[in-house]
């Protein structure tokens, strides 16, 4: 039945993206005081932030257990998208850009673009097999 499947890869991704966004906001918060123009003291902001963010995280969860199609379409060109971070990452590592984080966020950054990348072509030849969120279970 629907109700009984697994939560599958697609569910664990997003909580591992979830996890790493409360990481980075316990173990380097300047990071989002940077990317965010932050006061020194923008706690509220970088919690308001990180609630945004977990409410989006959370209906795309819900979206990929119960497989709805808008999901499926967004995530992938989320994930495709994602490989416009490397480039950004090299540009900004060696100084073609001005870099906006710390180095290690930058890698960070370039390492997520690829997996991003990975798992959209995944997504793509998966679909070509079996349509969208592949064969029901």
């Amino acid at each position: 039945m629907r109700g009984e499947q697994d939560i599958g890869a697609g569910t664990r991704l997003l909580l591992l993206a979830w996890v790493s966004l409360l990481v980075i906001l316990v173990a380097a918060p300047e990071v989002y005081d940077q990317a965010l123009r932050l006061p020194d003291d923008g706690r509220v902001g970088e919690i308001a932030f990180l609630a945004a963010l977990s409410g989006l995280i959370a209906l795309l969860a819900v979206g990929v257990v119960r497989r709805w199609r808008w999901t499926f379409w967004l995530i992938l060109v989320a994930f495709l998208f994602g490989v416009l971070r490397v480039p950004v990452a090299v540009l900004q590592l060696t100084g073609m850009l001005i870099a906006s984080a710390p180095t290690w966020y930058l890698l960070f950054q370039g390492l997520l673009g690829l997996v991003q990348f990975s798992i959209g072509l995944v997504m793509v030849v998966g679909y070509r097999r079996s349509s969208v969120w592949g064969p029901a279970a």
